[in-house]
């Protein structure tokens, strides 16, 4: 399971605010592997993803039309999630508005 650390604000500063939403992650799998799973079932369009990290919901990002991701956590209060793009390994806490990266993207063992 990849841990999470904090290691920037909403505007991508460093901070040393606590994430209060990092406690008690398990292994998740992702819901499909396919897109959004939101997109797919109403036949709309993505333009990024993102998983759930309480639940594994895949749901597109906030440059997509449905914004999927973020109606996710407003409906289940699942606070974070991380990047499902090929490359990418970042997550963000929405409540908290911090952004992520595994340890050992951050510098730290």
């Amino acid at each position: 399971m990849t841990s999470w650390i904090v290691v920037g604000d909403a505007e991508g500063n460093p901070t040393d605010k606590p994430c209060t939403h990092l406690d008690g992650l398990r292994e998740v799998t992702p819901s499909t592997n396919d897109g959004c799973e939101d997109c797919l079932r109403e036949g709309t369009t993505w333009v990024h993803l993102r998983e759930c990290l309480n639940c594994g919901h895949v749901g597109c990002c906030d440059n997509s039309p449905r914004r999927h991701a973020t109606a996710h956590w407003r409906h289940t209060e699942h606070a974070l999630i991380r990047s499902m793009e090929p490359g990418e390994d970042w997550g963000w806490c929405y409540p908290d508005e911090l952004f992520l990266l595994p340890p050992e993207r951050a510098g730290q063992p």
